[in-house]
């Protein structure tokens, strides 16, 4: 179990560092998405993985879930859900202003070298 929720993080990170890298911005987006969901699948496998364990300590209860994680987690989700509509919303008003996506669009007061 522990190898399988490790390798899922690790792809997820990879998968999301190569998008982080790309020049436009929807890839870019989607990559930030991936990571964010690889930081969650990490502090969600910190608070160990049992299955049908309770998060509650009660009297007689031998194995538990430590509850701290799973509110990170919730928490996280929220972040990221506000944090990725409002860099859409920038990507989207940089698309409509320019008529394109990419990142490394140089500046309108930047001087253009002409090439002979």
């Amino acid at each position: 179990m522990e190898l399988l929720v490790a390798s899922a993080i690790g792809v997820l990170t990879a998968a999301g560092l190569y998008l982080v890298m790309r020049l436009r911005s929807f890839p870019v987006i989607l990559g930030m998405s991936l990571l964010t969901y690889a930081v969650n699948v990490f502090l969600f496998a910190s608070g160990r993985l049992t299955i049908g364990a309770s998060p509650i300590l009660t009297d007689g209860v031998e194995v538990y879930t430590d509850p701290l994680p799973q509110a990170l987690v919730l928490t996280a989700i929220v972040i990221s859900f506000g944090m990725t509509a409002v860099v859409v919303m920038i990507a989207l008003g940089a698309y409509l202003g320019a008529d394109d996506d990419a990142v490394d669009d140089p500046a309108d007061d930047a001087p253009v070298e002409d090439v002979q």
